[in-house]
């Protein structure tokens, strides 16, 4: 009786934490957000943003680049940060596998394959049909880390899918640069290998906001399900979850996700592996809170980043993945050396 009583206290003091995290997370991604309209190659003063709200006139050149290009590009920012984050955070639970990430695993590449062949052999290809494309790309690449970690002998190591992942990353990414460079795509590919949010438009926010908002809300009602798989696969099935069900379910949500987030922003990685680990130390093992967590922080790192990118060294700009992967790779030694045992 007392440890059930103990354990709804924790429960009820991370819900609030959660709550809180949330709340203080949404006003800084707000604040950024309205940071990031203002600066660029050109800054624009606030009040000339908020005329541009209030009274907007098409003959004028700050108020077109605000509406036309810097409000869809930090949109798309909040919206693929929030999506990548949760796409690590799902991999993670039901993989057990602290390293799970969409670029490591393989998502990204194989969806910049599909992209990299729209672009050399389907010019004619439609936005809609690219990011179609995506989907399917983003789902071979994990396909072909499942199959060759499964062939590799030894135990359930975190290592081995990160090993799988490397190798077929680099194998996708190989054959697209080789697509590229035969088909003289080789701009277009470069921009979504870098990963960069300075092509986004309102076509674009047209097609992802939905689909990563459904697949959010997707990956909330099965955040449930997602905690007991965390736990092993054989408490699941005790405790009645329908593994299954759950892992088909998480594993389409983390495809439209990645797959989206590849169409709208290239290859950006150590995003979904960062927060939910750092969603995890502040508010513990309950996927139900991770999740939510997970997609504010990750919105409010990719914006921040974005930001960063931009006015660094203007009026040039830095690829938002590399301004990533500075966070990410010690992040990522530093989880890689905590996993012991062989492969």
């Amino acid at each position: 009786m007392k440890n059930r009583v103990r354990i709804q206290k924790i429960n009820k003091s991370r819900s609030f934490i959660a709550a809180v995290i949330i709340t203080a997370g949404l006003i800084l991604l707000f604040f950024f957000m309205l940071l990031s309209v203002t600066q660029g190659a050109a800054a624009i003063p606030l009040s000339t943003v908020i005329r541009t709200f209030t009274a907007f006139e098409k003959g004028n050149s700050s108020h077109l680049l605000v509406m036309d290009m810097r409000l869809p590009r930090v949109i798309g920012a909040a919206f693929v940060g929030c999506a990548l984050a949760v796409a690590g955070a799902l991999m993670q639970g039901m993989t057990r596998n602290p390293l799970a990430d969409t670029g490591i695993m393989g998502l990204n590449s194989g969806a910049g394959l599909a992209v990299a062949v729209c672009f050399a052999y389907f010019k004619g290809a439609s936005y809609y049909q690219i990011v179609l494309a995506s989907f399917s790309g983003a789902a071979l690449g994990a396909a072909m880390v499942y199959i060759i970690s499964s062939l590799v002998p030894g135990n359930n190591h975190p290592m081995k899918l990160v090993l799988a992942g490397a190798t077929v990353s680099t194998l996708l990414s190989a054959l697209s640069q080789g697509i590229a460079l035969g088909s003289n795509v080789t701009l277009n590919v470069t921009f979504w290998t870098m990963g960069s949010m300075s092509g986004t438009g309102w076509n674009q926010i047209k097609l992802a906001v939905p689909v990563i908002s459904a697949a959010l809300l997707g990956s909330v009602l099965i955040s449930r399900g997602v905690s007991v798989l965390s736990m092993g696969e054989e408490v699941a099935l005790s405790l009645g979850v329908k593994t299954k069900l759950i892992k088909f379910l998480g594993t389409l949500f983390v495809v439209l996700l990645a797959g989206t987030s590849v169409a709208v922003a290239g290859s950006v990685t150590f995003i979904g592996m960062m927060v939910p680990h750092f969603s995890r130390f502040l508010v513990g093992p309950d996927y139900r809170l991770i999740i939510p967590v997970s997609a504010v922080l990750g919105a409010l790192l990719l914006v921040a980043a974005d930001l960063f990118s931009k006015t660094f060294i203007p009026p040039s700009e830095l690829p938002v993945g590399a301004v990533i992967a500075l966070l990410g790779v010690p992040v990522f030694l530093y989880f890689a050396g905590k996993q012991k045992g062989d492969l």
